[in-house]
């Protein structure tokens, strides 16, 4: 789920534990009650935690509610949030339990309770909403609650769980404000979290005031902060130039990324490599035209990935030749060994072989206002046409729209962001192709599931690095997504604004606390 930006240049290989600076806030008494305002353009899919797994609305969650764990700034381990203590019930890695602080109350005032926790994670299963983050939580089979103790018992082996447990999809609802079998959809929300969301607009602004009653690992809350929320980078482009808000962040033009001065003494600006990646995901179901994995190989054959970084991205993305971004443990270059450069005459040999007729036609759909999208669609129909090969018709959806498009099987292709959830490659495996992953492609392989269970059952998780590597072969070969890029991280902001280099940094946390005036 993201992108972003005085900038730690550190690669978010938040794995390696390196911190990214101290994890208590330190405000002045001056100016603690001034709104921050913060412009963006990730938009909001829902503000239940079961109804949406996209950057937008994972923003708010990191912020208005609270899982049992969470990441400290640069951490690579869980820490207890929520709850007082967390930890594996005995050596099958199948029971998680943790023990619930015991004096967390919602913004009724009523106090929080293990059946809550119980509740919030069921539902986020029972829902299974098409663009909601149940497949995160695949491996978990059951939850009891007993008084202040929740104890997760898993399908299946998974070191990873506790990651999972610190993402938005272990936000904890009050359980007496939301629907058990049904996504919420009024613009309320009722979480534990560092803020209180006082009003929402969709597609317009978010609210948010310290709450006076949060307990958890944050010592102390942040200024009071305002989200808006705009339809395009150029929009937030011109809202930023006309001064609307304090710090922009996600996603600003291309240009004008590129054309930052860190000296200039009117702002701030922070870049940072990050682990945000951007795949081309291809539909492989029966009817589809790319259904034939030869097709899928001949598109992998004739992208050029340098011209797309360089002519659409201005040199503020990296190419991408494999599922795991460079700076995590288990990235390999499959897609580099596999199609090392442009080759027409591979592309034409595969599709020959397909006995498919030329040029293959298909639809590509992107996300309008997301960053460059509209430009890189065009990018890449142009290197696919160039070979009279393939024909691609594109279109471009309002964000929600294209959700929908994509879930339902309505596109044959289309791009996609991806902000790692947490500090661990598993964000970057299961999610995008084990079976029932969040593309909703159809991509499903025996050989691919095997591999992420054996990446799930290891604790120490650089001994899971070889299985990564493997996965990502067989990935490279089947070609259900195709990396494109990987992103560098931008926040700017005025100069008499702190924090901005705090507010992401891989661990899947967005720490709008952090912001401070100076």
């Amino acid at each position: 789920m993201r992108s972003v930006r005085i900038r730690i240049l550190a690669t978010l290989l938040v794995l390696a534990g390196v911190g990214v600076g101290g994890w208590q806030l330190l405000p002045t008494q001056e100016n603690s009650g001034k709104t921050i305002t913060v412009g963006t353009t990730d938009a909001v899919t829902s503000l239940d935690p079961a109804g949406a797994y996209d950057a937008g609305s994972w923003a708010l969650f990191s912020n208005v509610f609270q899982s049992l764990l969470t990441f400290e700034p640069g951490g690579a381990v869980p820490v207890p949030d929520a709850a007082k203590s967390c930890g594996f019930v005995g050596t099958g890695l199948r029971t998680y339990r943790c023990t619930l602080r015991d004096d967390l109350t919602f913004p009724s005032g009523r106090k929080m309770t293990a059946e809550d926790v119980k509740f919030s994670f069921e539902r986020v299963k029972r829902i299974n909403d098409e663009v909601g983050p149940a497949p995160l939580l695949a491996t978990l089979g059951s939850v009891d609650a007993k008084g202040l103790t929740v104890t997760f018992h898993l399908s299946s082996p998974d070191a990873t769980f506790p990651f999972k447990v610190a993402t938005g999809a272990g936000s904890i609802v009050d359980h007496t404000r939301y629907p058990k079998r049904a996504v919420r959809t009024d613009t309320g929300a009722d979480g534990t979290g560092l803020y209180v969301l006082k009003t929402y607009t969709k597609n317009k602004r978010a609210v948010l005031a310290p709450n006076p009653h949060y307990e958890g690992a944050v010592k102390e809350t942040g200024r009071p902060i305002v989200l808006r929320y705009y339809a395009d980078s150029q929009a937030l482009e011109a809202g930023w130039k006309a001064k609307k808000f304090d710090v922009a962040s996600r996603q600003l033009p291309p240009a004008l990324l590129a054309g930052l001065s860190p000296s200039d003494p009117k702002q701030r600006v922070t870049e940072v490599d990050s682990a945000e990646t951007r795949n081309l995901v291809l539909n492989v179901r029966a009817k589809a035209p790319l259904h034939d994995r030869r097709v899928r190989q001949a598109i992998a054959s004739l992208i050029n990935r340098e011209e797309l970084v360089s002519q659409t991205y201005k040199g503020t993305t990296d190419p991408l030749y494999g599922l795991i971004p460079a700076g995590i443990t288990g990235h390999a270059t499959s897609f580099f060994d596999d199609y090392p450069k442009p080759d027409a005459k591979k592309a034409r040999t595969l599709l020959t072989e397909a006995g498919v007729s030329l040029p293959v036609r298909f639809t590509y759909g992107y996300a309008e206002g997301r960053g460059a999208a509209a430009q890189e669609a065009a990018e890449l129909k142009r290197q696919l046409e160039a070979s009279g090969l393939f024909k691609v018709a594109i279109k471009g959806y309002e964000w929600t729209v294209f959700q929908k498009q994509y879930a339902e099987g309505r596109l044959d292709a289309w791009a996609v962001g991806w902000v790692a959830d947490y500090p661990d490659p598993d964000t970057f495996s299961a999610p995008l192709v084990g079976t029932g992953n969040s593309m909703k492609n159809g991509y499903s392989s025996k050989a691919v599931d095997r591999l992420i269970l054996d990446t799930q059952q290891d604790e120490d998780r650089s001994l899971a690095t070889d299985s990564f590597r493997q996965l990502q072969e067989v990935v490279a070969q089947d070609v259900p997504l195709i990396p494109l890029w990987q992103r560098k991280e931008y926040v700017l902001s005025s100069e008499d604004v702190g924090g901005g280099q705090y507010l992401s940094d891989g661990t899947g946390v967005f720490r709008l606390w952090r912001l401070s005036w100076i």
